[in-house]
């Protein structure tokens, strides 16, 4: 992922262009991960902890994050490749910044860098419940392709079941 692409909102259906919406995708570090972990304990019922981005940057595996011009992170992706597979491991924007057409961003990013592998397909897990990321990934061209069963803790106690999405990027 070059980190110097600059995206604008006004790259989105209906937006216009606004200067201070100048974004730039940079790679994970750790010197991101105190201002990234608020986030995904905020944007999450059972968030990955330091540990786990700390193992997924050790493991090689791609962290992107989406920055604004005043230094704010909007989102972030970590994403797994496997031969001709990427596997989306995580995927949030930051709750402030969400409804923003931000996801759509990622995951046009995501997919750009799996395409420069020569990947195959995408796929990811999301929540059964979670109707609105379910229906982001649609719109995206991911299709349900099957279900993880109990795949998710709940706060509840029972699991919860993942439904497995795909998107195949050549044809």
């Amino acid at each position: 992922m070059n980190s110097s692409a600059s995206h604008s909102r006004s790259d989105l259906p209906g937006r216009a262009a606004e200067p201070e919406a100048l974004v730039h995708f940079e790679p994970l570090s750790a010197l991101w991960l105190d201002t990234l972990l608020p986030i995904e304990a905020q944007a999450y019922t059972h968030p990955w902890s330091r540990g786990n981005f700390q193992d997924a940057m050790a493991a090689g595996y791609e962290a992107q994050l989406l920055v604004n011009q005043h230094h704010e992170l909007l989102g972030y992706f970590v994403a797994m490749t496997v031969l001709d597979e990427v596997h989306l491991l995580n995927i949030t924007v930051n709750p402030a910044f969400q409804r923003q057409g931000w996801a759509r961003v990622l995951l046009d990013a995501l997919s750009l860098s799996a395409r420069q592998k020569n990947a195959q397909w995408i796929w990811l897990e999301v929540r059964e419940s979670n109707a609105r990321a379910r229906e982001i990934y649609a719109r995206h061209g991911f299709a349900e392709v099957g279900q993880r069963k109990n795949y998710y803790p709940t706060p509840e106690g029972p699991r919860e079941h993942a439904v497995l999405m795909s998107l195949k990027l050549w044809t």
